[in-house]
């Protein structure tokens, strides 16, 4: 019987110190230190699940029990337009098919460094080909302060259209009808630095270098002040319909 009664002491004492406070700090590790957003502004692209190497980032809710075959489809953000957590480290961050036919193909890769404290913004862009099944892809850093200045907004533009000549993002006031630039020319595959703005409505539109008329247009668009925001430029240029999926669109998305 003192045998058993020792034999039970030492036991609880092992569930013990594994239960303490240390113990379970250490099982939780550090937070990740790297940050990213993933979009499929692909023309005609399938929808896809996003993978940062063999690990899946972004996912649909599936209530069946198993694997959704719906993904982030064109013209959406993953993750519901948050950041996903990742290590800083090298990676190669696709975007793999998530129906039936041609299941987790990757059809857009990056391969990249993501940096501890930074934040980035990937992109699937330019025009899906149906015969190599492959469509464009960037990786645009999203360098924006961390400290928080409620009295203004802070707003980029980035080019995600492939048959698009370099373009200036403008902002115009609808209460004053005063408009500036945001920033310079956007090439494709490239984003612009972020740029103050006063808090307000306002209706946007790109223009190409020495042009007066408007390559892209939307109108009453909303800054508050604290925030940050990405305009993004997705679509076919040669669309004129003003309803089309594919028309020139610009995709508003709120870093913070």
């Amino acid at each position: 019987m003192m045998t058993q009664r020792a034999i039970a002491a030492a036991l609880m004492a092992v569930l013990l110190t594994g239960c303490d406070r240390d113990a379970v700090q250490e099982i939780g590790g550090p937070a990740p230190g790297s940050y990213i957003k993933f979009f499929n502004f692909g023309v005609n692209a399938p929808q896809v699940n996003f993978y940062a190497n063999d690990a899946k980032v972004t996912a649909i809710q599936s209530t069946t029990g198993t694997e959704s075959t719906l993904g982030v489809a064109y013209g959406a953000v993953g993750g519901g337009g948050f950041y996903s957590a990742l290590d800083p480290g090298q990676y190669t961050l696709t975007g793999r098919i998530s129906a039936t036919a041609d299941k987790d193909l990757a059809i857009a890769t990056v391969n990249t460094t993501l940096e501890d404290g930074k934040r980035y913004s990937y992109y699937m862009s330019g025009f899906y080909s149906t015969t190599t099944k492959t469509v464009d892809a960037f990786v645009v850093a999203d360098e924006f302060p961390q400290e928080i200045d409620h009295s203004v907004a802070l707003v980029r533009f980035v080019n995600a259209i492939s048959n698009a000549n370099p373009m200036t993002l403008y902002a115009k006031s609808t209460a004053t009808s005063a408009e500036t630039s945001i920033g310079t020319s956007v090439a494709y595959k490239s984003g612009g630095t972020f740029a103050v703005v006063q808090p307000g409505v306002y209706d946007l539109s790109t223009r190409l270098a020495g042009q007066t008329t408007n390559a892209i247009a939307r109108t009453a668009v909303s800054f508050s002040g604290g925030r940050v925001y990405t305009i993004s430029a997705r679509g076919d240029m040669t669309v004129t319909s003003t309803t089309a999926t594919t028309r020139p669109f610009l995709d508003n998305t709120t870093n913070r």
